[in-house]
């Protein structure tokens, strides 16, 4: 009996210890500060994987345009679990899901997104133009009066594609 107590202190101790290496911002032997490294570095893969896949849909090169946005909604996926309340992973995530053709998990993402941060320029764009290419046309009208205010081109984005001057450019 006082061989299994003497155990449970030596692993409460040592998991205390570690909590506390953890938590201090100390990277405890490396582990915290390679975990960050390893989120940014798929947060990056996934913006040049998106930025990719822009230059393809130009070209008309779709379906290679799809496969990018596929992986990078992967690394995205991988982001999230680090970075869950950070609205522009989120943003991209509802971005690549909605050019995966997942709608629905488009919109959760973008509303999540908002939920953080209900004025993020970027979310609203994107989200009224879900809300276009799944016509409610309401609710992109929505969107774009939450950016009537801030004097950026994600407002003239939207606004030109509710009136179908323009087809999204994303």
């Amino acid at each position: 009996m006082k061989n299994l107590i003497k155990i449970i202190m030596v692993i409460f101790l040592v998991s205390l210890f570690n909590v506390n290496a953890f938590s201090a911002g100390s990277d405890g032997g490396g582990s915290k500060v390679k975990k960050e490294n390893k989120y940014d570095f798929n947060y990056k893969k996934a913006k040049r994987l998106i930025k990719k896949a822009k230059k393809l849909e130009k070209k008309g090169k779709a379906e290679k345009a799809k496969e990018n946005y596929k992986e990078a909604l992967e690394s995205l996926l991988l982001t999230y679990t680090d970075r869950y309340n950070d609205p522009d992973v989120l943003n991209y995530l509802g971005f690549t899901s909605r050019k995966t053709d997942d709608f629905k998990n488009a919109e959760t993402y973008y509303l999540m997104g908002l939920k953080i941060d209900p004025n993020h320029n970027g979310i609203n764009e994107y989200l009224g133009e879900l809300y276009v290419q799944t016509n409610r046309m309401d609710k992109a009208k929505e969107r774009l009066s939450v950016l009537k205010n801030c004097n950026c081109e994600e407002y003239t984005e939207l606004k030109n594609i509710i009136e179908g001057k323009k087809e999204s450019k994303y």
